[in-house]
């Protein structure tokens, strides 16, 4: 009896505990809050930037930079519109170009965004980079990072909040905090689910469109991924993703409903 209690109180708490994503409608466990995870994912964003170095081009910089605005400000009203305009408190946008030949990019809960100089000849122009920055922007929009947190903090110290576990265990708070912003990662974002992934196309397809690029451009991107994989042990932007063949064939499915937003 004793159990069946607990059980029907953990499944309300956790329930209680789930919000909605934007675009998809997905429930996800969230035990904390943006004004929780938001400061400590710009720390981490600050030093890392503060390591760089930046890249030097500024033709480049500046189009990661315009790309990222128009891009947030898609986003910006995508949200007022669907009346979402509050769980964009706390975000304080940053767009910068990091001299690395890595092939990633990365966006930080709070809409601090990280392109690496390796990630641009695959994009190849404006467009490309559209693709990758929408995508990357729709982890911090789906509230990715918190997600993964919360799900970490269940698995390895039961259901609670961030502040009572702070309180009990304020070192395991930290490190299970700072893993989710990506501290120690070396790319500066923790890896996600094959399931964020996906997520993170659709709604990047739609932040995309809105901001003017041709979301068309997108399945192409990927195209050029799957040459530069072929076959081999595969880039880092790659490495949790789903394969190239079901990445292509979903964006390819949602593109009628991304076209809907896109204005040339």
């Amino acid at each position: 009896m004793l159990r069946k209690v607990l059980f029907l109180l953990t499944s309300g708490l956790l329930l209680y505990a789930c919000t909605t994503v934007a675009v998809t409608g997905r429930s996800q466990l969230s035990l904390i809050s943006n004004a929780e995870i938001i400061p400590m994912a710009a720390q981490q964003y600050r030093e890392v930037i503060a390591k760089g170095p930046l890249s030097a081009n500024a033709e480049q910089t500046a189009m990661v930079r315009r790309v990222g605005v128009n891009i947030q400000k898609a986003v910006e009203q995508y949200m007022a519109e669907k009346n979402l305009s509050s769980q964009l408190d706390g975000f304080a946008w940053e767009f910068n170009l990091i001299d690395d030949p890595t092939v990633n990019a990365w966006c930080m809960p709070g809409g601090k965004v990280a392109f690496y100089t390796g990630i641009l000849p695959i994009c190849k122009d404006e467009l490309g980079v559209a693709v990758v920055m929408g995508h990357e922007v729709a982890h911090a929009i789906a509230n990715h990072g918190r997600e993964r947190m919360s799900q970490q903090m269940v698995a390895q110290v039961g259901l609670q909040s961030l502040g009572a576990l702070m309180g009990q265990n304020p070192t395991l708070g930290n490190e299970l905090l700072m893993q989710a912003v990506g501290a120690g990662a070396g790319i500066g974002m923790l890896k996600f689910s094959r399931q964020h992934e996906s997520e993170a196309d659709r709604m990047g397809l739609i932040f995309m469109a809105m901001a003017g690029y041709d979301p068309q451009e997108a399945p192409k991107f990927w195209e050029r991924m799957k040459t530069l994989s072929g076959g081999q042990q595969p880039p880092e932007f790659l490495s949790t993703h789903p394969s190239n063949e079901t990445r292509i064939n979903d964006l390819n499915s949602w593109m009628p409903e991304a076209m809907k937003y896109y204005k040339k």
